[in-house]
């Protein structure tokens, strides 16, 4: 069952240079539960799409859809995760979380809403940390909070916009194989379905079910690869096998090829 399509996405903006076409002609769906990467090189698109996904960027042309409906705006069926944490400087950690839960869960009670605050930060290794605010966490920290503010929303679908892009490469390590286990859950409640943007291929790889790659400016659908990983998943035990290195190398060669673009499909796609 599909959660989301897009058919044949157009997004241009306009400025006093000019007309400046950021996607052509995307299209594709993404299954329930599914947890799907967008990959591309800087400019292609990738947050324009993550954008139209959340309902704050409008296609020029094409339709986009949750659960068969059009996107017309933001909704509380999605949460996202920034980069760029988006914390609320002047609230505590969990005030934080609390206040996403107000938006998007409004029967609950102020006590209920730091009660599932302190819930997820527990999950995500945070408990202790509650009365912080965020300029007194470390990045990594931070980004865990943001991560526990979405999951906290219980969302059908978590947006993801290079999320880890500001981590050192060891806590981006960990923040994967914790955003995987969160995913994943006990297995009594179903799977979030995920898009996540990203430029790192690892990333990529690691984290999903299946990768879309996105062409040059303007972004097209370059190719699809199916990721066929056991999960669930750590890093040390694929990185090596010759599945994963045939992958990394296919991918690799697609990202870095300066002509990329819808031609490219059929030579690299698995």
């Amino acid at each position: 069952m599909n959660k989301i399509e897009i058919g044949n996405i157009q997004a241009e903006y306009t400025d006093k240079n000019g007309t400046f076409l950021a996607l052509k002609n995307v299209s594709f769906a993404v299954r329930e539960g599914e947890f799907v990467s967008i990959i591309g090189s800087s400019g292609c698109g990738k947050s324009t799409l993550l954008g139209i996904l959340q309902g704050i960027i409008s296609p020029t042309s094409g339709n986009a859809f949750i659960d068969g409906q059009p996107i017309t705006g933001p909704g509380t069926n999605r949460a996202a995760v920034f980069q760029h944490y988006s914390l609320f400087p002047w609230m505590t950690v969990r005030k934080n979380i609390a206040f996403g839960l107000k938006q998007a869960k409004k029967d609950l009670t102020r006590n209920e809403r730091y009660e599932t605050a302190n819930i997820f930060l527990k999950k995500v290794g945070l408990t202790g940390f509650e009365h912080k605010y965020p300029f007194q966490l470390s990045g990594g920290m931070q980004q865990r909070a943001a991560i526990a503010r979405a999951l906290a929303m219980d969302t059908d679908i978590l947006l993801m916009d290079e999320p880890f892009g500001a981590i050192d490469a060891k806590n981006r390590s960990n923040m994967q194989e914790l955003l995987l286990t969160l995913w994943e859950g006990d297995g009594r409640s179903k799977k979030k379905t995920v898009v996540f943007v990203t430029h790192d291929i690892d990333e990529a790889i690691f984290l999903s079910d299946r990768i879309i790659m996105l062409s040059n400016s303007p972004g097209q659908i370059a190719a699809e690869f199916d990721v066929h990983f056991p999960r669930p998943r750590i890093h040390s035990t694929i990185r090596e096998t010759g599945e994963y290195i045939n992958l990394r190398n296919k991918l690799m060669a697609l990202f870095y090829d300066e002509n990329t673009g819808v031609a490219a499909t059929e030579e690299y796609a698995i």
